[in-house]
């Protein structure tokens, strides 16, 4: 089993030995697992617990003071299953899961996938503000008000763009799973939905391989860029070729900011135009 994760693309961390450890936590554990969902998802849920990552525990805070997390998953059987907009979930990632073994579907949101996440025994109850995220909201004096209140106030706030994801490979199956987890984007209007749970700009599988992305979520979401490396694998690019020409071709469509990890024929890639994105990449032995 080989994995990669990611942290997310955004600013130089504070302290980035501490959110390594975490990455390497987080990409061993999945690496120990035995099939490629298992191994994508493990990973994931490692960073969705700590509060050092932009995804489950200390995710963004949206206009209302609320956590909303999102989730994607997808195989390269063409698989999939996407959660948004939850509330109290902090493994999105498993939620995900959830839309994709049980259900018909591929997207799930808000109370409705809260329900179907705690009939598959998912915990839907928990708080997913952390001392840190309920200063910086109070700090911004939050409005009142309906959307229109909200938007005026979050025009000059929101930004950043922190995600989590792994790709995961079972080589005695040859099969490729990829999973990205976000809290979003700190003070986005209430009930926003980016990139991550959409397939193909959040995270993309195929037989040639599997994508994660990170960064601007809106520009993501045009620029399809977890379609778009994956399919740079298709046309023959090994991993981190895959991961620069889409990153590259991501920057003259958009002019924004992202990252992306890659994984292909057992090679892991990654890509980032920003300040830093930390990941980490394990083998099972």
């Amino acid at each position: 089993m080989r994995v990669i994760c990611h942290g997310g693309a955004g600013g130089a961390p504070d302290e980035p030995k501490p959110r390594q450890a975490v990455l390497d936590d987080a990409a061993s554990t999945g690496a120990a697992e035995s099939d490629a969902v298992d191994a994508a998802v493990s990973a994931v849920e490692v960073l969705e617990e700590s509060p050092r990552f932009n995804a489950g525990v200390g995710g963004a805070v949206q206009s209302d003071g609320v956590v909303r997390t999102d989730a994607g998953l997808m195989t390269s059987d063409r698989d999939a299953g996407a959660v948004a907009s939850m509330t109290g979930v902090a493994n999105a990632a498993a939620a995900a899961r959830v839309v994709m073994a049980e259900t018909p579907h591929v997207l799930v949101v808000a109370d409705h996938a809260e329900a179907l996440a705690a009939d598959y025994g998912v915990d839907t109850d928990r708080d997913l503000l952390t001392d840190e995220s309920r200063e910086r909201f109070a700090d911004e004096e939050p409005p009142d008000g309906g959307p229109a209140d909200h938007l005026a106030w979050l025009r000059e706030r929101f930004g950043g763009h922190d995600t989590v994801g792994a790709v995961a490979y079972d080589p005695d199956a040859d099969e490729y799973a990829a999973c990205t987890s976000t809290g979003g984007r700190f003070f986005a209007l209430a009930g926003r939905v980016g990139d991550v749970p959409q397939i193909g700009s959040g995270f993309f599988a195929a037989p040639a391989g599997g994508a994660s992305a990170t960064g601007a979520g809106e520009d993501i979401a045009k620029a399809t860029l977890s379609r778009r490396a994956v399919r740079h694998l298709e046309a023959g690019l090994d991993a981190q070729a895959a991961a620069d020409r889409a990153l590259d071709e991501f920057g003259e469509l958009t002019g924004s900011d992202a990252g992306v990890i890659v994984l292909g024929d057992g090679d892991a890639g990654s890509a980032y135009n920003t300040d830093g994105m930390q990941t980490s990449v394990a083998t099972s032995r």
